[in-house]
């Protein structure tokens, strides 16, 4: 069968990785992909990376993209940005006859509107902090003085991974707000913002493969948001991951599968917008139990690139039994073992950066089968490659264990080089710590 993979990203290169190890694929396509990508598949320059914002753009790749699936005969299309999604892909695809793996447009909106995704779990009482939502700056100001700090405020729609503020001081919570909804900083994904309560507690994400009625969970990971070590700094798409995350015990999976997966999968079939995709849970361990932090209607990045390495059973087979709703039918068998990922950015995301800088050091990890280096970020140019993004490269280890895992990325990283390289060297502390 021939197979097409939307996005560019370190997410998706490990899709079409995961992917080209099937049997059941003649032809792997990616749209647009990029260089790391091109040894698996072909790249196709269409972009349906725009954000949903600008929607007349968006609309007009995903119809050029629908045009090649007819031309090239594709047979499964898996979608990995979530601007894509929210952009109404999968809508388009169903009703051109091509079978897609992922969430509508309105399904979608448990991601794009964080309002959305707040009122669906009060409803359904899938535990999470209290909250308001506001799109007058005056109200929210108030409201922020009122609760106080710690506090945390929220762009609703999608930010690229950097709409949620944490703000230890009133003063950086009224200043968020502000920026949001008078200044626009965050354009339209900021118009309408929540406020919500600080909750004390360890972070990990459990990813949940759905059918519209039943789902199957992934090993449970943790990812590290911060730019700083320490967690410390501004948010950005993710600066490294492992898993499994030890905080994410198996009495904790089966409480978030029964109090949160199952009511929230229920809702959205109540509602009449069946969820089929994935289900990226973002959860909170507290001394209550699990609460959600927020949902995204995709896979993380960078917890992809240590997902896919650790799952053993082909990935064609679970994503078709999703798009046909038979996931009941299906097991899922993930490696015993850990995996890390070490993201190795430009000195300066998440802000501005430079890129062009050739990268050095590749070629030694070709052959590997417990270290896999995904691009991200990079540009080819006379079989060379060059730094061309905010992220640049997720440098993945696999091994027994997350010491051994560890140990073994940063072996890596440091044999990769170029200019105003920088990543956290603190990825996992919280499992080493528990060791």
């Amino acid at each position: 069968m021939n197979v097409l993979v939307v996005g560019k990203g370190g997410r998706e290169h490990a899709l079409v990785w995961k992917l080209a190890q099937s049997q059941r694929i003649d032809k792997l396509y990616a749209a647009p992909g990029n260089p790391g990508m091109t040894a698996l598949a072909e790249c196709v320059d269409i972009r349906v990376d725009t954000p949903v914002a600008e929607r007349e753009k968006l609309v007009g790749e995903i119809e050029r993209l629908v045009a090649f699936a007819h031309e090239r005969q594709i047979e499964l299309t898996v979608v990995g940005p979530d601007d894509a999604l929210a952009g109404g892909i999968v809508d388009r695809f169903r009703a051109s006859g091509l079978a897609i793996f992922g969430p509508t447009e309105a399904a979608a909106r448990i991601e794009s509107s964080k309002v959305f995704a707040k009122e669906l779990m009060e409803r359904v009482g899938v535990p999470t902090a209290r909250h308001q939502s506001f799109t007058d700056s005056q109200a929210a100001r108030a409201y922020i003085r009122e609760q106080g700090a710690p506090i945390v405020v929220k762009a609703s729609g999608l930010a690229a991974g950097k709409g949620a503020v944490i703000c230890h001081r009133v003063d950086q919570a009224l200043a968020a707000a502000h920026e949001m909804l008078d200044e626009g900083v965050l354009g339209g994904a900021g118009r309408q913002i929540v406020v919500e309560e600080y909750m004390a507690g360890e972070e990990a994400s459990l990813f949940a493969l759905c059918d519209g009625e039943h789902f199957i969970t992934l090993t449970p990971a943790q990812d590290h948001k911060a730019i700083y070590a320490d967690d410390q700094g501004p948010n950005t798409g993710g600066m490294g991951a492992y898993a499994p995350a030890p905080v994410m015990t198996p009495a904790l999976v089966r409480d978030a599968e029964e109090r949160v997966i199952r009511p929230v999968l229920a809702e959205m079939r109540r509602l009449g917008t069946p969820y089929q995709g994935v289900l990226y849970c973002g959860m909170m361990c507290t001394d209550a139990g699990v609460k959600v932090v927020e949902f995204n209607a995709r896979l993380g990045d960078p917890e992809c690139q240590i997902l896919m390495p650790l799952l053993k059973t082909d990935l064609v087979d679970l994503l078709i039994a999703a798009c046909n709703g038979r996931l009941d039918q299906v097991q899922v068998e993930c490696a015993p073992g850990a995996a890390v990922c070490v993201v190795m950015a430009s000195d300066g995301y998440p802000q501005g950066y430079e890129k062009g800088f050739e990268i050095r050091g590749l070629e030694a990890f070709a052959d590997r089968d417990d270290l896999f280096v995904f691009h991200a970020g990079t540009a080819q140019r006379d079989g060379r490659f060059f730094t061309d993004g905010g992220r640049v490269l997720g440098v993945t280890a696999t091994d027994a264990d997350i010491q051994t895992a560890v140990a073994k990325a940063y072996s890596a990283v440091d044999q990769i080089a170029f200019a105003n390289a920088y990543c956290r060297r603190d990825i996992a502390y919280r499992a080493l710590g528990r060791a």
